[in-house]
């Protein structure tokens, strides 16, 4: 989702990595952050309220490790449930990996910027709280999305079912269903049905399409 992309990101998470990095030598013995780590959380279920749907992905790895690709389990999972394309979900968490999907950074970052997104699918928390309501994950917690990537995978699944339960049967625009919710995701619902009027995506917007359509076949060859 929209947030960091403006400006030098990579250097503010490179400037949040040294802060963690210091941090994480201090208490664990001098382990980097960008390698894996015995003392590195997995999924939370199993503390938490039951999460419905697949839990069989991998636990969240450190920096190096990440590949949306080794999520296409619970993204046909979720996405058949929700009734969305896994290839858009695939595509979307392509789309997402421009920032590491650390659970260490990922707090880091949001103490100094508390609006910022949590999870591999950056999804903000009135997002999260909205979409989760009389969902089989209702009783989780947004702050839980860094630590299991198959509750990110689900939120992500289900507001792409909200958006899509917003669009007008026949959008006017020149923009596919899928291409709609992407930018959806991307700048909200009311800028969504701007552009299913035809309304043009400003550059912000049109880079994450520009974006979407360079992981568009990865993302069907990772969920077929």
């Amino acid at each position: 989702m929209s947030e960091e992309r403006n400006g030098p990101r990579w250097g503010r998470w490179i400037a949040v990595g040294l802060v963690v990095a210091v941090g994480w030598g201090m208490i664990h013995g001098g382990d980097h952050p960008g390698t894996p780590s015995a003392s590195a959380s997995g999924p939370s279920t199993s503390s938490s309220p039951a999460a419905s749907g697949p839990s069989s992905a991998p636990a969240p790895t450190r920096l190096r490790d990440y590949d949306p690709a080794d999520y296409a389990k619970p993204v046909r999972e979720y996405a058949a449930q929700a009734g969305v394309n896994p290839q858009l979900v695939m595509a979307i968490l392509y789309n997402e990996s421009y920032k590491p999907h650390d659970p260490d950074l990922e707090r880091a970052w949001q103490r100094g910027k508390p609006d910022a997104s949590f999870g591999i699918a950056n999804m903000h928390r009135a997002a999260f709280d909205d979409t989760k309501k009389g969902r089989d994950f209702a009783s989780r917690r947004w702050e839980e999305l860094p630590d299991d990537r198959d509750l990110a995978v689900q939120a992500e699944s289900w507001h792409l079912r909200d958006l899509a339960d917003q669009l007008p049967a026949k959008p006017s625009g020149p923009y596919t269903r899928d291409e709609l919710l992407a930018l959806g995701y991307n700048t909200g619902s009311s800028n969504m049905l701007a552009f299913a009027r035809g309304a043009k995506p400003g550059p912000q917007a049109q880079s994450y399409l520009d974006r979407l359509h360079d992981n568009w076949q990865k993302s069907a060859d990772a969920v077929k």
